[in-house]
Parts: structure tokens; sequence; C-alpha cells
């Protein structure tokens, strides 16, 4: 999962055409009984919506908001069918303990690679339209940064191994920890590259370079299946990751960066280091609670249960998070629409939420019905352990899109203190909620405090989404307030 930042309004190479009038200026969130409701026009069945969003659909390719937010999207759906098609063979070729051992490592993996690297992609969202002639060397440093800090934070955690527990022992030795140690180096930029490229606005190559990553990745994985039967799944998913850096990053800083350099060189004022700082400080205290959700409940999680349980609920985690990363993505897409132009903030937050539902929606209600024959295609045991979770995880999504816009919407208005009470909040009531329900209800815990703590999380920043939404809501005396501090 990725959360993007950013705080000023910047207009690039007077591209105003590239970000289009609002098509639905109608659209609004309205409050009845205290229950968020998405209006513009009378409520439609699933069927019309479908048919609404493919008559749009053309408009909407040729709108850099909805272009990049569906191309992440679309991203997440492709990387989900992969997903499954990749632990489908991984339960079929591996034993359910090697699945879960294998699967808490790549927990492990990941939470360390996105300590600096989470908050570091809100940064490149944010400046990238704006940073010109240095844009290439933005993206280098927070690459050096990410990797260096996540590489430093492994190997506290491998000389304490012991107190992490028994699924975790496979890292132990000199040979499997370096090997932990360039894994982690690797996917702190694999992290960054996707949001470079949203910021660049391309992110149309992110799918691409999913389904190639994807591929090699299966490939990989039923061939070591017999060689590496204890370490194969996390083999296959690191080594295709390593070699997909070399020709994205690439495209990245060859192409891409100086076409982005001669486009805006000429208009922009590339950001200071100080302002980036002062960015960071604001944002990282919100960003790295979003961690603590994300990565660090499954780690601890694998610290208190046997590896074959923890592969039923890595398995159900794993799908239930593929949804939530939808809601991030149009998310990605607005913060870096509003930092190209901050005047069509409330237009924008209109047509992301409202998009953002009509896809959504559907996809967590066949969720939440078709979990125990989702999980029933990797076995048994999945489907008697896993559907609970599965089934809250997917209803948990539906506050979420509310709470990622909002959380957008203040990025984009400058509103750093704001942004990190509502992040650390949210973390604080799924950590304390999971922590405490753990050993009363098993893995199902995790799904119920993502639920409630979503819901009360919602209900409160409602109102203040419903002004932003509303003709006045992105106040021009914040967007004056915050363009004069930083100016």
């Amino acid at each position: 999962m990725r959360t993007l930042a950013g705080d000023e309004n910047t207009r690039v190479g007077s591209r105003l055409a590239d970000v289009p009038e609002p098509d639905v200026p109608e659209a609004a969130v309205a409050a009845t009984g205290g229950t968020a409701t998405l209006t513009g026009g009378p409520s439609q069945a699933p069927r019309g919506r479908l048919a609404a969003l493919r008559a749009r659909l053309p408009k909407d390719l040729r709108d850099p908001l909805f272009l990049n937010g569906y191309a992440l999207m679309f991203n997440t759906g492709i990387t989900a069918v992969l997903g499954m098609g990749y632990w489908l063979l991984a339960t079929h070729f591996y034993t359910a303990a090697d699945f879960g051992r294998n699967q808490a490592v790549i927990t492990a993996m990941r939470l360390f690679a996105s300590l600096t690297a989470l908050g570091l992609t809100g940064a490149l969202a944010r400046y990238i339209p704006m940073a010109g002639r240095r844009t290439g060397g933005l993206i280098g440093r927070s690459y050096l940064i990410a990797g260096a800090t996540a590489v430093t934070a492994a190997l506290g955690f491998l000389l304490t191994l012991p107190i992490w527990g028994p699924n975790y022992s496979s890292l132990a030795g000199f040979g499997p920890g370096l090997f932990f140690l360039a894994s982690v180096a690797i996917w702190s930029v694999f992290t960054l590259q996707d949001v470079a490229l949203a910021g660049l606005r391309k992110a149309t190559w992110v799918p691409i370079n999913s389904i190639c990553f994807g591929l090699v990745k299966m490939g990989m994985l039923v061939a070591l299946s017999a060689s590496l039967p204890q370490q194969g799944i996390f083999v296959s998913w690191i080594v295709p990751t390593a070699i997909a850096l070399i020709p994205v990053n690439y495209l990245i800083f060859y192409v891409l960066v100086p076409r982005h350099v001669k486009q805006t060189g000429s208009v922009t004022k590339p950001p200071r280091l100080r302002e980036i700082g002062r960015f960071l400080a604001g944002d990282y205290p919100g960003s790295f609670s979003i961690l603590a959700i994300v990565y660090f409940v499954p780690v601890y999680v694998a610290s208190q249960i046997d590896d074959v349980t923890f592969g039923y609920f890595s398995m159900a985690h794993t799908l239930g998070s593929m949804i939530e990363t939808l809601a991030m993505n149009m998310a990605v897409s607005l913060t870096v629409e509003g930092s190209f132009n901050r005047s069509q903030l409330a237009a924008n937050c209109q047509r992301a939420l409202r998009r953002a539902f009509m896809i959504i929606g559907p996809i967590a209600v066949a969720t939440f019905v078709g979990a125990p024959l989702i999980l029933a295609v990797f076995g048994p045991g999945y489907a008697e352990h896993g559907v609970p979770l599965l089934r809250l995880m997917a209803l948990a999504v539906l506050p979420r899109v509310l709470i990622e816009i909002y959380l957008s919407a203040l990025r984009a208005l400058g509103e750093a203190r704001r942004l990190a009470l509502v992040q650390v909040g949210l973390a604080v009531l799924v950590l304390s909620g999971a922590i405490a329900l753990l050993p009363v209800m098993g893995i199902t815990a995790v799904g119920c405090a993502l639920l409630s703590s979503e819901l009360l999380v919602a209900a409160l920043i409602f109102n203040r989404l419903r002004k932003i939404l509303s003709a006045g809501g992105a106040p021009e005396a914040v967007i004056s307030r915050q363009t004069a501090e930083t100016a």
C-alpha cells in the first residue's frame, strides 16, 4: 500500500487544459442520519452505474486525474489476478508450513523496505510536478535515503531475530541475512519507482511492469519448488523484482525525466531542500502510522501464531489489502493533480470519490459474498480460517474510500497537522484493537479492528470532507494562507 502527500498550489507548463473542467460538478456527499450518501442524481442499480462508467470512460481517459487513477487501479487488478495465480501455485507446490514461513519473511521485508519509502512517496508525488531540472536528483536521492534507512532497520531486526518467533528462524546466518538485507533495499526502490511514474504522469507504465513482473515471478516460483522448497517463494519474489528495476529506471531517468524537464523546466520553481524537509517532517508521522497498519500488524501476528495458521491469515489479508489498495490508487492520482492545479481540488475530489465508489463498491460486495469460494481455491484450510477476515476487510474498504480522499485533500491543502492526526489516530485504533482482540478472536481480530476503526474515523472526518466537496470546498482562504507560507 502507498501514501502520497502534497501541500501547495502548482501549475505546470501552463497546461490548464490537462486538467479539464469537472464533468460531474453536481456530485456531492450528503449527510442523512449520520450516514454518508453519494449523490448526483437518482440512485442507480449497479448495472446502470457500470453503463454510466463505460459511457464516460473515453472522456475520463483524456483527463490526467482519471487516466493515472485508472492506470493504478488497473495495475491493482492485474496484480490481484496474477497474485492469486502466484499464491495458488505456491499453495500447490509448497507445504502449508513453508508457505506460512515465506509469507512471514516477505511481510517483514516489506515492512522495513517501506519505513522511509512510504514517507518519500508523498514527497515524490508532491514535488515531481514542480521539480523541473532537479527531478532526476529528487528521485535518485529518494531511492538512496529509502534504501539506506531500510537496510539499517532490517539489520537491527536480524540482530534481534530470536525475539520475533520461529517463523523468522530461516533468516539466521550470514548468507540468508545478507540476502534479506539486499531484498529490503531492492523492494524500497521498487516501491518508489511506481510513484515516480505516477508523479511524471506516466502511471500507464505501471501495469506493464506488473504484468511482466508477475509472469516471471510465477515461472520462477514453480522452477524453484524442487531445488529450494523452503525458501523458493521468497527467492522467486525478490529476483524478478531486482530484474524489473533495470528497464523501469532506465525509462524513468533516461526518457521520462528529460522529457519532463523539457516540458516544465522553464515554468517551475524547483523546491528547496528546506521546503522538502519541512514537508516530510509534517507528513512522515502520519505515513509511519499507516505503515504500522499495513505491515507491522501482519509481522506482529506472525510472531504470535504458528506458520500454518499465519499462511491462512496472510492469504486472506493479502486479498483484502488488494481491494484496499484500489481506494488509495485514485488518491494517488488526486494528489498528483492537486499539485499540478489545486484550483480544481474540490471538483477533482468529487469526481475521484464518485468513480472510486462506482468501481470499488461492487468489488467489495462481490468479495464479501464470494469469500468462501475465493479462498477455497487455495485449499479447505484457507476457506475454513480466512473467510471472516476477508469479509471484514472487504467491508472496511468502503469507509476507507472516504478516508483516503479526505487525506489527499488535506495534503493538497497543506494541512499537515490534521493529516497526521487522522493517520495517527487510525493507526492507534487499529493496532490497539488487533493486539487486544488477537488472543480472543484469533486472526479475525485484525478484520474487526480494521472495520471498527475505519468506520469511526470516517464518521469523525465526514463533516470536514463534505465542506471540501462543496462548491467552496477548497477554501480560498486556506489556499491563500498555505501559498503565502510556502512562497
